[in-house]
């Protein structure tokens, strides 16, 4: 299954002649590929999958996203990593 998740623009950079940004995802930073949204600027909101900014959002509309994240969190949605398989557990 493929997630876009909101982040908000801290820093903008220049990586190999790409507009690239450092984006916090709810306290974890990540890079982000900005030349879909070539008009954004720090302080703003976006939706970023695969290491690509789809979207300017606002402030709004990133803190719903996120509080139905923590939704889908509180509610089990998402379980722990299964222990990886050893031949003991036969």
């Amino acid at each position: 299954m493929c997630l876009a998740i909101p982040g908000k623009l801290i820093e903008l950079i220049t990586e190999n002649g790409l507009k690239m940004g450092i984006i916090d995802v709810n306290g974890s930073k990540t890079r982000a590929c900005l030349e879909y949204v070539p008009d954004i600027k720090v302080g703003q909101y976006t939706i970023i999958h695969a290491g690509f900014a789809l979207k300017i959002i606002d402030e709004d509309e990133a803190a719903e996203s996120l509080k139905l994240w923590q939704e889908l969190i509180d509610s089990g949605a998402f379980q722990p990593d299964e222990e990886p398989f050893s031949p003991e557990s036969l």
